[in-house]
């Protein structure tokens, strides 16, 4: 990570939680001296001091240390408004309802921006008794695979994980209006509606 916390930061944060210096200072064991030297760019705050900061002032660790803080405004919690993560690393996948911060293997991911399925890509649906088969003609090699394929509605998620050299067919039970949504390791997230 190549962010430090700033001074502007700590002031901005401190200031909407309508804390003093003083009071910061108390919550997080310096003086109001250190806070002040931190706001004015004089002095940076110890790294054990990261962790007690961050909870006095109501943010995470990785929000202070960026400056980027994340408003959740998602009361909803309409799992439609969904956006998805991958990393580029190790693979993880990671699905959150609303606006967050998520690093993985030391890296801010940024959420992926989906795209109407191609032909290359499309979802085929085929009815089995009370349940849906999907496909995707798709190849499965080591280096190019699709890698899941989730079917969202407004209160329920499907997920199904893939693997290369596996096949990208599964059964799902589809129960109401949605988007299939599917990630290719080189072209995307991809959506289809329902």
């Amino acid at each position: 990570m190549n962010n430090y916390i700033t001074g502007a930061t700590v002031k901005r944060l401190r200031e909407e939680k309508g804390l003093t210096q003083a009071q910061l200072a108390d919550k997080i064991g310096v003086s109001a001296k250190a806070v002040s030297k931190w706001e004015t760019a004089k002095g940076l705050p110890d790294i054990t001091l990261i962790e007690p900061l961050s909870q006095a002032l109501g943010v995470s660790v990785l929000e202070l240390m960026s400056g980027d803080t994340v408003i959740n405004q998602n009361v909803s919690a309409n799992i439609l408004r969904s956006k998805f993560y991958v990393c580029p690393v190790c693979g993880n996948i990671i699905r959150t309802t609303g606006d967050t911060v998520i690093s993985c293997c030391g890296i801010t991911l940024p959420p992926l921006e989906a795209e109407e399925t191609d032909a290359a890509h499309e979802i085929k649906l085929e009815k089995v008794e009370d349940e849906y088969y999907l496909t995707v003609n798709h190849e499965m090699t080591k280096t190019h695979f699709i890698s899941f394929v989730a079917h969202l509605t407004s209160d329920k998620v499907n997920f199904v994980k893939f693997y290369p050299e596996g096949n990208a067919e599964t059964r799902m039970q589809l129960r109401g209006k949605g988007w299939l949504y599917l990630y290719c390791n080189k072209h995307g997230l991809m959506k289809q509606k329902i």
